[in-house]
């Protein structure tokens, strides 16, 4: 949720408690409009599954639409943008592509 908030996807996040009797916690997203209620996240895709990971060397990271989307890069460091994985020239895991 940090990388989203970082890159302008959503404007803030939050995560809840669980209810009583509820299991787990809940994470609540503030989404972002532009001016005319366009969305500002066309889609979310996950990539690496828990019977399927996928990794990627930093260079052969993923671009998402040609560098418009982020795809979301779990590292040694920590969570990276592919932006930021490539900078840093780290690879890792491929979580998510969002655009």
């Amino acid at each position: 949720a940090e990388i989203l908030q970082q890159e302008g996807y959503i404007g803030s996040w939050k995560v809840d408690e669980p209810a009583e009797g509820a299991v787990g916690k809940t994470l609540v997203l503030d989404l972002k409009y532009g001016p005319n209620r366009e969305r500002s996240i066309s889609g979310i895709r996950r990539i690496s599954k828990p019977d399927l990971r996928v990794y990627a060397k930093a260079s052969g990271l993923p671009k998402v639409l040609g560098g418009l989307g982020v795809a979301i890069i779990s590292t040694s460091t920590g969570l990276l943008t592919d932006r930021q994985a490539k900078q840093k020239g780290v690879g890792g895991e491929v979580l998510a592509y969002v655009w």
